[in-house]
């Protein structure tokens, strides 16, 4: 379960900031709406969490900073070069921050373990790197990596709870390396939990990672998974009541490269196998089977995300969303966040993190508490600001949505509203 993740310095979030989901002491639909960890120093974490903010605000910016530490988790050991360089971007508009390193910290709980990892990077290598695991109140440092500018070497600090052939893992680290990917390659199994739960246990969905069909396809095709699919279709309020898939073998062509360096190919016919999908669909007034195009974009985005979110809930992952509402309609959304707050539904403490637009679900009945959503604007400077609403301390029974169309707890654009006006007033 994601307990909170920071950032610093990567695009436009210039100050650090924290998303956090661990619940406040309100007790409105704790049963809910909160999963129980165990653990005092956060006793509960939010199921849920919807992030608001104008275009360009960096609410999109905060994903993608959450996507990039997974990815730099993921690849610096194995996909990542000796003396290649990252793109990672920092805040440009400030020479002050320009030239420093970005900082990413994330803080899970797994198994009853809460850890702390976290690294700071510049486009040509890791300058720190920490983890902190808390298997009782007070932590234990696992390691931390430092570079020292004064010997141009990484300067390391192990703690005797971590287990392993730890000077064999820091003489493989490489500069542009993480020492947490490094020795997970080289099996050590003390950090495996910790690189397992970044790189698959928090799944990611934006335009840089777009939404894999085969989850779902995989599932249509086997009785139990069919029926769930259908029955999370249903839940939605669309009249499917059987989907079928049938395989169907297409000429096609193969390419294979005769020579690399000539760039010369042959061509070869083969087949390939396309699916087929055809939905059932009753009502009072009869029944219809119609085929995927017939379906509209609605369903269509709702069927292929079926999967990996049952998948999510079953597993008790952490899923991240952004701009959710280009791909659903505002009600599908709502039933969406409802199954990550039903505890017969979510087992296993799945979470489900997203941004938005539609101001519609912020008034939505039991939908979300107050330390569920958040908003994010940019000030004069252009750097970013993220806030919950639960620092605005609104009442009760306050109409949200209009009170954030009004402006009063941000992530609105500065309009000026003489734009396109002479100082006459002429047009």
């Amino acid at each position: 379960m994601l307990v909170e993740f920071r950032v610093k310095n990567f695009r436009s979030l210039r100050d650090e900031q924290v998303l956090s989901l661990v619940a406040s002491k309100d007790k409105t639909l704790q049963d809910t709406h909160t999963l129980s960890t165990g653990i005092k120093a956060a006793p509960a974490l939010l199921c849920s969490a919807v992030i608001y903010g104008a275009n360009a605000s960096g609410k999109s910016n905060l994903i993608q900073a959450l996507q990039y530490m997974r990815g730099v988790v993921l690849e610096s050991a194995t996909i990542v070069q000796p003396g290649q360089t990252y793109a990672v971007q920092s805040f440009r508009l400030d020479a002050t921050f320009a030239n420093q390193p970005t900082e990413f910290e994330i803080t899970f709980i797994l198994k009853g373990v809460r850890y702390q990892y976290g690294f700071a990077m510049t486009p040509q290598r890791i300058v720190s790197e920490h983890l902190l695991v808390y298997k009782a109140f007070k932590p234990q440092r696992w390691f931390e990596r430092h570079f020292d500018d004064q010997t141009g070497k990484d300067v390391y600090d192990f703690s005797s709870s971590l287990k392993g052939a730890k000077s064999l893992w820091e003489e493989a680290t490489r500069p542009n390396a993480l020492f947490l990917s490094t020795a997970v390659q080289l099996n050590s199994e003390a950090l495996r939990p910790v690189f397992d739960w970044l790189t698959n246990s928090l799944v990611i969905f934006n335009e840089r990672a777009q939404l894999d069909q085969r989850t779902s396809l995989q599932m249509l095709q086997q009785e139990k998974g069919r029926k769930q699919i259908c029955d999370f279709l249903a839940a939605a309020d669309i009249s499917i009541t059987n989907i079928e898939v049938v395989i169907r073998k297409m000429p096609g062509q193969t390419i294979r490269f005769v020579d690399l360096a000539a760039g010369t190919t042959e061509v070869h016919s083969a087949e390939v196998e396309e699916p087929e999908f055809r939905f059932s669909h009753a009502t009072e007034q009869g029944q219809a089977v119609f085929d995927l195009m017939d379906e509209s974009n609605g369903t269509r985005n709702l069927l292929f995300l079926a999967g990996p979110v049952l998948n999510i809930l079953e597993n008790g992952l952490t899923l991240v969303v952004d701009e959710i509402d280009t791909s659903l309609h505002t009600l599908l959304v709502r039933e969406l966040v409802r199954l990550f707050h039903q505890p017969e539904v979510n087992t296993n403490g799945a979470q489900l993190i997203f941004t938005t637009h539609d101001t519609s679900l912020l008034d939505a009945p039991d939908l979300f508490r107050r330390d569920q959503v958040w908003f994010v604007e940019k000030d004069r400077d252009q750097a970013s600001t993220l806030v919950t609403l639960s620092e605005f301390s609104p009442r009760k029974n306050e109409a949200i949505e209009r009170g954030y169309l009004q402006g009063r707890y941000g992530g609105l654009p500065f309009l000026d509203h003489n734009l396109g006006l002479s100082t006459d007033g002429a047009r």
